[in-house]
Order: C-alpha cells, then structure tokens, then sequence
C-alpha cells in the first residue's frame, strides 16, 4: 500500500474560508457546536471551518486577543467563561451589557464585540414549545451566565415570580438584585413543597456522576404545578434532571433545541445570513 504524506500546503484552508471557534475548558472538546456550525456552512455553500479551543483561565484574555491576531471571523464563549470574558471586549450589546454575560464575539476589524444569543436562543424554544411565562412562576437552577440570561428572559416575559436556587447563595442574591427574582438556598430546596411552573436547569451539571449529592437533592424536590423542565444541558447519559420529570409526569427537553436557536442568532451576527432553526436541527441530530 502507498503512503500519503500531506504537506502544510495540504492542510491550508482555501483563500477566503472564514475561521470560526469556541473558547472554554476541557469542555471545548465536548460541545457540538464544532460539528453543528460546520455542517450549517456546508449546506448554505459558505467556505468556513469551526474548531474548539481549549483554554486556561488565567490565558482567557491572551485568547480572545488572539481573536483579532488571527483573524478569526468570530468565536462563541461557554462555560466558565461567559462571564469572565466581558473585561477583554470592545464593546457589548445592550442585552449582553444588562444580563453581564455573552456566548457570542462578533469581530468587526480589531474591534471585538459581545452578544448574549442564549437569551434570545431560550426565548425562541419556548414560544416554539408553546409555553408563555406570563404570570407564572419559574425555578431556576444555577447563578451563572446562563442563568443569568434565562433569569433575565423570564423577567422580560413577564414571569409573576422567579425562583433562583444556586449553590452559592451570594451569587444567587446578586442575580435576583441585578436582574429580578427571589434568591433561594440550596439548603432549603426540601424544607417545603413548591410550586413551579417551569423549572430550567442553568447548572452545567445533569448527569448523577457529575453532582451525586445534588441529584439525590433534585429527586426529593415536592414540585407541584410543573408544565415544563427544560434542561439546558445535552449529551449526557442517566441524566436525573430527565428522572426527576418523568417521576412527576413533566414535559422535559433537553437543550438541543435552545441551541439551535441561539445558533441561528449567533451565525447572523457572524455572516449576516438568515438561517432557518430547522436546519441547525438537522445539522444537530447525529452530530458528535
């Protein structure tokens, strides 16, 4: 059998391909953005490829300089970074600048610009869904960057009363302060029966592996009332968010969808192109 040797010259993209990225952890490499956007350029006929970075905490604004050095077109931002990259940017959109995260950096020449798509992403799947939150009363899991925007979408939507249940309660406090809702302690998830509308889990955490203690926590919850549990995460295995709903007869989705919408917004800002949601659905299912 004939060897292949490749050269660089081999692997150099063609002239024009646009570069796209997601900057994060160790979890870069498990995010399904990579093969998802991938396959939304291949089918609208735009030259791009989309790659994961994987990046220390204390090199994040080295990285996301490095945006405009290398000439990336444009980048997404997950966790733990939603957050923490807002310092190194240019500029925000109004709705990033108010919810005080982004997954979004569009660039414009060397200047740098963050959006918050998981908001508008987790807006858009619950109209599609068919739940209003209008009046109603939502518990929230966790007091990150995605909490904060799904904390800041319900408020927009006119919830009647928003639960944030965090780990960290000081953390739980401040987005209640900044962005409306009531912060509840962990701790005192099992001292009373609640009722809930819908429950969103904004947590990073959904497999029992990942949080035993704080699944054993969820199981035990006397939730009455619950139309929905949207869990934001995807991918994982014995997921006890989709246990949980099943026990108590509650529509569950996981965030497959959410990302799709908010994918959609994202390559907008990034090509200027209106891709339906359906087809980040499609480039979704079967993605790895």
């Amino acid at each position: 059998m004939m060897n292949k040797f490749f050269s660089l010259r081999d692997l150099k993209p063609e002239i024009g391909t646009k570069v796209f990225c997601i900057l994060s952890d160790e979890r870069a490499f498990q995010s399904k953005s990579p093969a998802m956007f991938s396959k939304v350029m291949e089918r609208v006929g735009l030259k791009g490829v989309y790659v994961p970075f994987m990046v220390k905490p204390d090199r994040l604004g080295e990285a996301i300089n490095s945006l405009k050095i290398l000439n990336i077109a444009g980048a997404n931002i997950t966790v733990p970074y939603k957050e923490a990259a807002l310092p190194f940017l240019d500029s925000l959109s109004e709705s990033a600048n108010i919810i005080g995260a982004i997954n979004t950096i569009a660039r414009d020449g060397d200047m740098l610009k963050g959006y918050n798509t998981n908001a508008i992403g987790f807006m858009d799947t619950l109209e599609a869904e068919g739940f209003d939150p209008t009046g109603k009363t939502a518990l929230v899991f966790g007091s990150g960057g995605v909490a904060r925007s799904v904390v800041f979408i319900l408020n927009w939507l006119r919830a009647d009363s928003v639960i944030i249940a965090a780990r960290n309660p000081e953390k739980a406090r401040k987005v209640a302060k900044d962005l409306g809702g009531t912060a509840m302690p962990l701790d005192t998830l099992l001292a009373r029966p609640l009722s809930a509308n819908i429950i969103v889990n904004a947590t990073s955490v959904s497999a029992y592996h990942e949080a035993t203690v704080f699944a054993e926590m969820i199981l035990k919850m006397n939730v009455s009332d619950c139309e929905l549990l949207l869990d934001l995460n995807y991918g994982r295995n014995q997921n006890f968010w989709e246990d949980f709903a099943r026990s108590k007869n509650i529509r569950f989705m996981d965030g497959l969808t959410t990302l799709a919408y908010q994918a959609m917004q994202t390559f907008a800002l990034w090509t200027k192109m209106k891709v339906e949601p359906g087809e980040f659905l499609k480039a979704l299912d079967g993605a790895s």
